[in-house]
């Protein structure tokens, strides 16, 4: 089969190109923009990508194409896409691609939530590695242990994250809801998504759709601290239920919980202790619901606790990307102040009374339209210094951020911002870089700026 996959770069779209050519089926593919890492990464799988939209393609790369593969980038008025319907070719949603050819046969699990899949995605795919069932994954991030963000193997088991944006312009439903999971994380639940959800009801709809679509036999792994997540269970649930949380959160039942110093107990009963490298107790809510769910195909907790033991991390979740002139600059792909602040704590608990410079760069679509404005300075209050890059915002950042006094700098100017930044930063900081997208390559920028300042007479 020929799939020409419109919306190539993105990181589902380039996970499911990937996998489609590893099952042997001949992919091209189109986008906006093809720039590396994803398009280097196509290219050296042998997958020829054309940038732009041309509706030529149909005479071109994609002229004998059996299926269009349609990202959510992709909206109607789309030249190459108005070709396509016109023409009357078939096309079909990457969600309902893979599902109907790589997930229909295997045991799904599902990690969804507004936080933490891709984290919680790549430690539930450790775990099964380390217990030799070689899953298949496709994860919106990449693992340090697999170097890759999707592949696909013989074994009956698909880690895949469960993202509740849209499938595409003709298909509003959420994409979990193709992937038909036995097993499914719920990890948590709150507003976001403001381009397409008017609220929070709104969101938990798309989650009940996926909860009625799992088997009696199948098992929610639910967070049982998130009241948005009881609601949706209380709107009716046919599987089998484990909540976990905290342990010092009331509420959570007699599931999971895990203890500060790390204590992990099932109904009660202690299980042992997780020890790993990852910071903040939201990667420890994370590793107990990747345990949780890795104990429903089978994986003694004993295998999970070692598995996590050696867990990496993933790219760009609080990622070290260097350290120059004693200043240490980290990648985070957080962009939700929910999100935003957990980093910033998580990082808190990692250095101590060291100094925190967060810089951000509020580019997500909720972000743009501004639906968090009032709650992103308490987000970013546990900073020690606040820079904001504000380049094409349609709302006054400074306003916003005017509750953080003058620890807070707003800037429009990419290298503005980075000398702002190079003339604050000292010795023992820590630069916390935060941005769903490649910010300008301002971590490689800022690294080369501290390093010539150290050559500076």
């Amino acid at each position: 089969m020929h799939l020409h996959v419109l919306g190539i770069c993105g990181t589902f779209m380039g996970g499911l190109a990937a996998i489609a050519k590893s099952a042997g089926h001949r992919v091209t593919g189109c986008d906006a923009n093809v720039y590396p890492p994803m398009s280097t990464q196509l290219r050296g799988l042998g997958i020829d990508l054309t940038e732009g939209w041309d509706a030529a393609q149909l005479r071109g790369i994609a002229h004998e194409a059996d299926v269009f593969v349609i990202g959510n980038v992709v909206s109607r008025g789309n030249p190459l896409m108005e070709a396509v319907l016109n023409s009357g070719r078939p096309y079909v949603s990457g969600p309902q691609w893979l599902y109907e050819h790589v997930l229909k046969d295997r045991w799904v699990l599902v990690v969804a939530g507004t936080h933490g899949k891709t984290t919680t995605a790549a430690m539930l795919a450790s775990i099964l590695e380390y217990a030799g069932m070689a899953p298949g994954f496709l994860i919106g991030g990449v693992p340090l242990d697999f170097q890759v963000s999707a592949r696909l193997t013989d074994s009956a088991f698909f880690v895949i994250e469960g993202d509740e944006y849209d499938t595409a312009f003709f298909d509003k439903r959420s994409k979990f809801v193709h992937y038909r999971p036995r097993t499914a994380i719920i990890n948590n639940l709150e507003y976001d998504h403001a381009d397409i959800f008017p609220d929070l009801a709104a969101i938990e709809t798309q989650f009940h759709h996926l909860v009625r679509m799992i088997p009696g036999q199948g098992r929610i792994i639910a967070n049982g601290g998130e009241a948005s997540v009881a609601r949706v269970l209380a709107r009716g649930c046919w599987s089998e239920v484990e909540r976990f949380g905290l342990a010092e959160v009331p509420g959570t039942g007699p599931g999971w919980t895990i203890a500060v110093n790390g204590t992990i107990l099932l109904g009660g009963a202690p299980q042992g202790t997780l020890a790993f490298g990852q910071t903040g107790r939201h990667n420890q809510l994370n590793a107990l619901a990747a345990l949780a769910a890795a104990r429903h195909v089978g994986v003694p907790i004993v295998h999970g606790l070692a598995a996590l033991a050696r867990f990496p991390g993933v790219k760009r979740r609080l990622e070290n990307r260097g350290t120059v002139r004693g200043i240490t600059v980290y990648d985070d792909f957080a962009h939700h102040p929910t999100a935003i602040a957990t980093t910033v704590d998580g990082l808190r608990r990692h250095v101590g009374a060291a100094r925190i410079l967060a810089v951000l760069e509020p580019r997500s679509n909720t972000m743009k339209l501004g639906a968090m404005k009032e709650v992103l300075p308490g987000s970013l209050a546990a900073a020690d210094r606040v820079f904001c890059y504000a380049a094409n915002l349609g709302w006054d950042v400074a306003g916003a951020l005017a509750p953080l006094g003058a620890k807070a700098l707003v800037f429009d100017d990419l290298p503005a911002l980075i000398a702002a930044i190079a003339a604050e930063a000292t010795s023992g900081d820590h630069v916390l870089v935060m941005s769903n997208g490649g910010f300008g390559g301002i971590h490689e920028k800022l690294l080369a700026t501290f390093a010539q300042n150290v050559l500076s007479p």
